[in-house]
């Protein structure tokens, strides 16, 4: 199995993350949305949603939402516990969803996970096969060079009576967090990794290039602002098919 498929199945990738900035996460999504311009029942696909949290800002804003993960378990998490009426799939992003949408997101580093770029790449012309021809897709991504070169390459955080050690080390132009987890109370010791790919703007751009989309804008972090290779923490492209 790939990794992905191992770590994102587990409960402890839940409780690892369980302390993200949900106010932060609903704002950025509000900025994008009235950047779009994208009207109220326009249909939208959040693209590797995980256990729903985007899809279910995007409903409240009046969206007509669908969302995708490999996780069976976030997906069945997700239709268990998000009351909005919400289209949840269980589905492989590189293959395209017989569905035309307004808009598709891809949020929080959900791409380059493929050891291979033409798998990568299969994900963003998938994208482009799903949107109407005056669609729009944004895919928010790490900085790269940002990342590697503030990279905290250790440290150990508590959560729920579980200790995750985290060693962080650049591979083969991947960017891997190896994840060691002590659970006490389960008496399990366990190891996980996340991978991706250190795509840096140029490289998103020509790929971008290549699935047949037109770069609009691309923003260096969550407030929209412009992008600088050096400085910005985010990687966030604004495309549209080419007509």
């Amino acid at each position: 199995m790939e990794w992905f498929e191992n770590w994102f199945e587990t409960n402890y990738y839940h409780t690892l993350y369980k302390n993200r900035d949900e106010s932060e996460a609903k704002k950025f999504i509000e900025r994008v949305v009235k950047r779009l311009d994208l009207n109220s029942g326009a249909k939208v696909l959040d693209l590797a949603c995980g256990r729903g949290r985007h899809s279910q800002t995007l409903a409240q804003l009046g969206f007509d939402v669908t969302g995708a993960d490999l996780s069976k378990n976030s997906i069945e998490h997700a239709k268990n516990h998000i009351s909005e009426e919400i289209k949840f799939i269980v589905h492989d992003m590189r293959e395209p969803i017989k569905k035309t949408f307004d808009a598709v997101f891809n949020l929080f580093t959900s791409f380059g996970y493929f050891d291979h770029v033409s798998d990568n790449l299969k994900v963003l012309k998938s994208v482009r096969s799903e949107l109407n021809p005056h669609g729009s897709f944004i895919l928010d991504f790490l900085n790269s060079q940002h990342a590697i070169e503030n990279m905290v390459f250790t440290e150990m955080k508590e959560i729920d009576g579980c200790e995750f050690h985290i060693n962080r080390y650049v591979e083969d132009g991947i960017i891997v967090k190896k994840i060691r987890i002590i659970d006490k109370l389960n008496s399990v010791d366990t190891q996980y990794f996340e991978k991706v790919n250190a795509f840096t703007f140029d490289d998103l751009s020509k790929m971008m290039d290549m699935a047949g989309f037109e770069v609009v804008d691309v923003w260096g972090n969550y407030q929209l602002d412009n992008f600088d290779k050096a400085t910005s923490e985010r990687c966030i492209f604004y495309c549209e098919p080419k007509l």
